[in-house]
């Protein structure tokens, strides 16, 4: 029970974090400078070992006992904590950057679903290279270029975040039966790219 609280409290505080990601991009008038402070969240995440889905879900596959239940846990940790970072932010009076939220989630839901379906999956890509690169570069330098380049890249391209978009959606407060659909095939297509690359990696590892 202990254990299960603590990765539920860690995908919490992974949650709150990229809730401050979104606000920081939703309040910079500069798309690179925004996506820049952005990549502050992830690389905290990944610095103290919190539990952020897009992270985890890459290793879904090969199955390993245990994932799909730390997996739904990092998921309603996440929810939790955008919840809580976007709604408290709702409070301060910055309206340009909650409209600003709310134009970009807006336009998110005019894209058809195939198109943020393949949009999650290179978002998905971006996210397993960062926090797998993260992990595995030897030098801790490259390792955060990595993670900075990877957030920039999915922001920069328009790529989809299902963890990010919950932000939107909160800040937009955007909650309809379309705007859960969107984040449902944005996390269907997050976890497919993460998945994919993470099952090419295991096979020219055990070739």
């Amino acid at each position: 029970m202990k254990e299960n609280l603590i990765q539920i409290v860690k995908a919490i505080l992974s949650g709150i974090l990229v809730g401050i990601g979104g606000i920081l991009y939703v309040s910079s008038s500069n798309q690179i400078v925004g996506s820049v402070l952005f990549s502050f969240a992830l690389i905290l995440i990944v610095e103290r070992g919190y539990n952020l889905f897009t992270g985890k879900v890459g290793y879904l596959l090969p199955y390993k006992k245990g994932h799909f239940k730390l997996l739904m846990q990092t998921l309603l940790g996440n929810m939790v904590g955008i919840l809580f970072a976007a709604g408290l932010f709702l409070l301060s009076g910055k309206d340009g950057a909650i409209t600003h939220a709310a134009e970009i989630f807006d336009y998110k839901l005019t894209q058809m679903w195939y198109e943020t379906l393949v949009l999650a999956i290179f978002c998905g890509f971006m996210m397993y290279l960062a926090v797998d690169s993260y992990h595995k570069l030897k030098n801790p330098g490259a390792s955060l270029l990595v993670v900075i380049f990877a957030v920039s890249i999915f922001i920069v391209a328009g790529f989809e975040h299902s963890i990010a978009d919950m932000s939107y959606l909160v800040l937009s407060k955007t909650f309809t039966l379309e705007a859960f659909l969107f984040i449902l095939v944005v996390l269907t297509g997050n976890m497919i790219g993460a998945v994919i690359l993470n099952l090419l990696n295991h096979y020219i590892k055990s070739a």
